[in-house]
């Protein structure tokens, strides 16, 4: 079962992640490139990933606009789709 919490944090990576490869979700959504059902999958995917500790110390190495999340990110397809959408 997914409480409230593990929820929580899994928003949070995921929207840190978007941040490091240069996405801002809060505008991707407001100009429509970005649901909220989307979102909601993304934060769902995410907190079925084994790799937590990896991707923080992949954040913590500093933003890269436009590069590609790493090969563990369960949301890496999203954030390409939508760095691509920047270009």
């Amino acid at each position: 079962m997914t409480t409230q919490a593990t929820l929580k944090t899994h928003a949070a990576l995921f929207d840190q992640m978007a941040q490091t490869v240069g996405l801002d979700l809060q505008e991707e959504a407001i100009s429509g490139n970005l649901r909220f059902d989307e979102i909601s999958e993304a934060v769902l995917r995410c907190t079925r990933c084994g790799g937590v500790g990896a991707c923080r110390k992949w954040m913590e190495q500093g933003t890269r606009p436009g590069a590609e999340a790493p090969d563990f990110c369960r949301n890496r397809d999203l954030l390409s789709f939508l760095n691509e959408g920047q270009s």
